[in-house]
């Protein structure tokens, strides 16, 4: 039975898009392995893991099954005075992966409502100091977390998703972007730690910020070494390390946002392990289930969980419905197996030796400002903004599946990757360019 495309272009809102004027949709009849096949009969290689979240690829039989016995048992019960081993297995791998520190696992539905949860700790620890005052954050701009509203209050206030909102949500405070200097050579990482003042022209300001504000702020959020949506910019470690000083020093929290980094997409478990910091809160959310299933975790310290529930509530104040529910715990918990048997280092380590391969040659190109690539991330950069329907369609044509924004035409692929399909998503790019 085909897809009524005419009911979905009138009724149906997709994600940022208008229903006055949309664009086009394609309609999807499978997907297996990093092949998505529309109804209309093209296959296309994905290059988006379904926003970053389909790292195994698709229909994958370990998952699948993953799900189906899950389902014989049970697909949902309440989390509230109950428990299950899919959620307790599943927070005993989260603890072993995270950075050491992270002990405390709270189970979200989103990755947006991960960062609403991390953002209601930060100001119930405060709270429980009897220092009310501390509940603002501190962030960077060029960032994104969420499209939730106190998520959208950390997004970019200015170039971000989210402008249309300011006058409605709460103001926080922002310091500048830190440079985009990760190094391509990944061997003068640690001689770039040793040099001092790295990053010092960007940390003035926010250490000015955190000077002045310190007895307001209740925590420093940040995508640690990647910020995605808001620009794919990739950053030095040592600014992160930086920003751990400095919340330590002016006490304040850190929150790590590795919604879109976290479970090897940069070439490290967490992005958090570039800089070797162990942030106080931690949110995970994406690939956790392999692109499964919605499910989300925020990850924090003893110190952080213990003094909650020593203040006033007693409790943290957040619970939703289908907290740690059992069909995606249970997906996630293969999921998290499938990184380890399939060296997920190794695979990342392959999808980022191509996407060097392919993607820098294109660097040439008079339309491109930049290539960029660390672990499996691959981004080019143009000088302009691209036409999204006329490119959507090319990249249609060409049998791949790459869904720009603004300048950036990015890659994200499934560390299933091989080589071939690499080559063909960089070929399309290139395509693109020479068209």
């Amino acid at each position: 039975m085909s897809i009524d495309l005419e009911f979905d272009r009138k009724h149906i809102w997709h994600p940022y898009t208008s229903l006055t004027n949309p664009l086009p949709t394609y309609p999807v009849k499978s997907a297996c392995g990093v092949e998505i096949t529309l109804e209309t009969g093209e296959v296309l290689v994905d290059g988006m893991s379904s926003w970053w979240a389909a790292v195994h690829g698709y229909n994958h039989p370990k998952l699948n099954q993953a799900l189906v016995e899950q389902s014989q048992q049970m697909s949902h019960v309440m989390f509230g005075g109950l428990t299950h081993k899919p959620a307790v297995d599943l927070s005993k791998k989260l603890v072993d992966l995270a950075p050491n520190g992270l002990e405390k696992v709270f189970l979200a539905d989103s990755g947006s409502v991960s960062v609403e949860v991390a953002m209601k700790m930060a100001i119930q620890y405060w709270q429980s100091e009897h220092k009310q005052d501390k509940c603002r954050f501190l962030t960077v701009k060029n960032g994104y977390h969420g499209d939730t509203f106190a998520a959208m209050s950390v997004c970019d206030p200015v170039n971000g998703m989210h402008t249309l909102f300011n006058k409605t949500i709460n103001q926080h405070l922002f310091a500048n972007a830190p440079t985009p200097i990760f190094p391509k050579d990944k061997n003068e990482l640690d001689e770039q730690l040793e040099k001092a003042d790295l990053a010092q022209d960007h940390l003035i300001e926010i250490t000015q910020l955190l000077k002045a504000h310190h007895n307001d702020i209740a925590a420093i959020i940040i995508e640690p070494v990647v910020q995605g949506a808001g620009g794919m910019r990739f950053y030095h470690p040592q600014y992160l390390k930086a920003l751990r000083q400095l919340a330590n020093q002016y006490n304040v929290l850190l929150i790590a946002d590795e919604i879109a980094t976290g479970f090897g997409r940069t070439g490290k478990m967490f992005a958090c392990e570039w800089a070797d910091i162990t942030p106080d809160i931690m949110c995970v959310g994406k690939a956790i289930t392999g692109g499964y299933m919605t499910l989300a975790a925020t990850l924090t310290t003893s110190k952080v969980a213990e003094q909650i529930c020593n203040g006033q509530a007693g409790v943290f104040m957040h619970g939703p419905t289908f907290m740690g529910n059992p069909l995606a715990c249970a997906v996630a918990n293969a999921s998290l197996e499938l990184l380890i048997e399939n060296n997920w280092k190794e695979q990342v380590a392959n999808v980022e030796n191509w996407l060097n391969k392919y993607l820098q040659p294109i660097a040439e190109f008079a339309q491109v400002e930049d290539v960029r690539v660390l672990g499996a991330i691959g981004v080019v950069e143009l000088k302009e903004p691209v036409p999204m329907e006329q490119i959507q369609a090319f990249f249609v044509e060409q049998g791949v599946w790459i869904r720009p924004f603004g300048k950036l035409v990015y890659l994200m692929p499934p560390f299933i990757s091989e080589e071939k399909h690499i080559k063909k998503l960089a070929g399309a790019i290139e395509a693109w360019l020479k068209n």
